[in-house]
């Protein structure tokens, strides 16, 4: 088991929670990453929870109502979702996600912890971290693209995103398992639904040629 195989994604409201949470899982023998605690003074936050989020094999949502409507949640888990990275939302409350993040859980497992107490919820959530953690990683084939197609989609995310779309480009082309892996990857960098759909539409055309 790596360091941090397990990235804790909470809404500002649930941090309670997410740390205790955190803390039954360890005590199980089970590393967690989450926020603020894992992230290094003088960093780039942004950039350490996205390293995190690719490093981690799951990723445990704290499902709330708050959660539900956080933009910086639903980033994290898109972020997942592309990285391949397994959600497990642990709801701690009775609801149900909504259109932003409903197309990204639909397919999950849930682990329901509500009413309080949630002892028993978080060994369960540690007995099923044990089982899925116990089995290796399947390896991902990373894909040889074409250098003159890599710079044109680099091109199309520098549109967005400026000079560091270079780098983004060429991290994720190391491991992507093909040309849609690495667009879907590369179009989770940007925030705005529209500007994710154009990028997405443009470098599909371009590799169509």
């Amino acid at each position: 088991m790596s360091a941090r195989e397990v990235f804790v994604s909470y809404s500002e409201p649930d941090r309670a929670c997410a740390l205790e949470l955190v803390e039954r899982v360890e005590a199980h023998g089970i590393p967690c990453w989450v926020a603020p605690r894992d992230i290094a003074p003088s960093t780039d936050w942004a950039a350490e929870i996205i390293d995190a989020i690719g490093a981690a094999r799951v990723m445990v949502l704290v499902f709330s109502a708050s959660s539900n409507e956080s933009p910086q949640v639903r980033r994290e888990v898109e972020r997942a979702v592309h990285k391949r990275v397994s959600v497990l939302p642990f709801r701690i409350e009775d609801v149900l996600p909504s259109k932003s993040l409903e197309y990204f859980l639909s397919t999950q497992h849930w682990l329901d912890a509500f009413p309080p107490p949630r002892e028993s919820h978080y060994r369960a959530l540690c007995a099923h971290l044990a089982v899925v953690l116990s089995t290796p990683p399947r390896a991902v084939p990373a894909a040889a693209f074409d250098g003159e197609l890599l710079g044109r989609i680099e091109r199309a995310l520098a549109a967005y995103i400026g000079p560091i779309a270079r780098h983004l480009v060429v991290r994720e082309a190391r491991t992507a398992s093909g040309i849609e892996a690495l667009i879907a990857a590369l179009a989770a960098e940007l925030d705005a639904d529209t500007e994710r759909r154009r990028f997405v539409e443009s470098c599909q055309r371009l590799a169509r040629g």
